[in-house]
């Protein structure tokens, strides 16, 4: 999953913002350390408490890389756990509810799923897929 950061100068500070994050930004002294700053503050954005019910906005795609606008990528495993917490948010299921629907005992297993940092198996992301038919494990590899 690609966001977009449009990259300010000012002296010689370096900040960005996420377009389509508000309230996701970051600075730096270089534009090389201001790639690594974006990507870090997309990922502790993105990556939201368990138990929160906000949920973060999907990327724009309409949006453009530009000389002030970059695209950054979300890191896979986090935009893996984001799209299960989004689609079952859009769907108005608890947890518990989708972890009965893929069969899972326990509500931990799939509570996993949705914390960050998950490393599904191939099983499991066909069970996600059932489920969630919109799901694109394509979109959350986008880098």
């Amino acid at each position: 999953m690609q966001y977009h950061f449009k990259i300010h100068k000012e002296g010689n500070v370096f900040w960005a913002q996420c377009i389509e994050l508000k309230g996701c930004f970051t600075q730096a002294g270089t534009k090389k350390e201001l790639q690594l700053n974006m990507q870090e503050a997309l990922n502790l954005y993105v990556e939201e408490r368990p138990n929160s019910k906000d949920l973060a906005a999907m990327p724009n795609r309409t949006i453009k890389a530009s000389k002030d606008v970059v695209a950054v990528s979300l890191d896979p495993e986090i935009a893996f756990s984001f799209l299960v917490r989004y689609w079952r948010m859009k769907h108005g299921w608890t947890q518990k509810e989708v972890a009965e629907k893929m069969g899972f005992e326990k509500l931990y297993s799939y509570q996993r799923l949705e914390a960050g940092r998950c490393n599904p198996s191939l099983k499991t992301m066909g069970l996600i897929k059932k489920i969630y038919p919109e799901f694109s494990v394509d979109l959350a590899l986008t880098i």
